[in-house]
């Protein structure tokens, strides 16, 4: 009997992956024939092919393909880094930007906006901040946020800190890294001060395929791992000490969890700004929805989270008619009240891990 409801639900979680997932899809060539500039959907359709206007083409491949491709794979890669965060972390209300990483990938970019002098910064409306080298501001940013996380875990590891107290320590590097850049800006000339303003914003219509294949790469390494783990995050979600009896290694669960999904966050936010929220309300929604157990949640909460950024991507190009707005801000305004709403409504999902 209780076999037979242990099948059911299974099957009521993979049916509901496949659902977000048909949606995600959707959404996704939704995101594709949406834009500021106005080409019909036969146009866009056509352009996809190499078929009709050069115009057209180069806006489906070079604009259009990049940024729904990114939205979909950065949205996978928050929502699993987001899970990871919160099962490892054992704090419902951790995120990728738990560690400080996200703020010392914008102390990084202002180092090299404002002190070096480098990188380009493109807007939505056209505004243009160049140098030399394109990819100089996301390389020291992903630097310093890959310092960061190095920082964090060794002295976790050395000094075997708890959970709770890791976090402490990234809320602390944080407001350290937010302290220092404030400082840069306020000494910093106007248009150098503008080009950091505008780097901060997550905008996805930075990234270019070169720059997706990267992420591809490591968040589908990420996601192979976690899946392979994802008995030993079973276990942890019930405790350290009946993980441990259960023979799990959670040293070494968590310093591999919390690397990778440190990684996606400083490579996500090196290249495209601060994309907030996602990592903490995807994870929710979906243990809400089918429980805690991370054979299926670890899918749902990467879907979830590509869906999220997709919808914010769509809003972010129809709200303002003819001009793109930051999807960071999007983000934000969707996040911030559904964060709101799990403080103050915690509850467990329907269906029991």
């Amino acid at each position: 009997m209780i076999r037979q409801s242990y099948i059911k639900d299974n099957r009521k979680r993979i049916l509901f992956i496949i659902i977000i997932g048909i949606i995600s899809i959707i959404l996704f060539f939704v995101s594709l024939f949406v834009g500021s500039s106005n080409i019909s959907f036969a146009d866009a359709f056509n352009a996809l092919f190499g078929k009709g206007e050069k115009a057209n083409i180069l806006i489906m491949h070079n604009v259009r393909l990049p940024r729904a491709i990114a939205a979909l794979v950065l949205g996978f890669g928050m929502g699993i880094s987001g899970l990871m965060m919160q099962t490892n972390l054992n704090n419902d209300m951790a995120s990728p930007a738990t560690l400080g990483v996200s703020g010392a990938a914008v102390l990084g970019a202002n180092i090299a906006i404002i002190i070096l002098s480098g990188g380009v910064v493109n807007t939505a409306n056209g505004t243009n901040f160049s140098s030399d080298n394109p990819y100089f501001v996301s390389f020291i940013a992903f630097l310093f946020s890959l310092g960061s996380i190095i920082l964090i875990l060794i002295l976790a590891k050395i000094k075997k800190f708890s959970p709770s107290t890791i976090i402490l320590i990234g809320i602390a590097l944080g407001s350290i890294y937010e302290a220092i850049t404030t400082l840069i800006q306020y000494f910093a000339v106007d248009t150098r001060l503008t080009s950091a303003v505008f780097w901060s914003f997550g905008d996805l219509e930075r990234g270019n395929m070169r720059i997706n294949y990267i992420i591809i790469g490591l968040t589908l390494v990420s996601f192979i791992i976690f899946m392979l783990l994802s008995k030993n995050y079973n276990a942890i979600s019930s405790g350290d000490e009946v993980a441990k009896t259960l023979g799990v290694n959670t040293n070494f669960t968590r310093f591999v969890s919390l690397l990778l999904a440190s990684l996606i966050t400083a490579i996500s936010v090196a290249n495209f700004g601060i994309i907030g929220f996602i990592g903490i309300i995807a994870p929710h929604i979906v243990k809400r929805l089918i429980g805690n157990n991370h054979r299926f949640v670890i899918t749902a909460s990467g879907i979830m989270g590509s869906i999220i950024l997709l919808i914010s991507d769509i809003l972010s190009k129809v709200l303002m008619n003819g001009f793109s707005l930051p999807v960071g801000a999007i983000t934000a305004i969707i996040g911030a009240p559904f964060f709101l709403y799990i403080v103050f409504t915690k509850s467990r999902g329907n269906i029991n891990a």
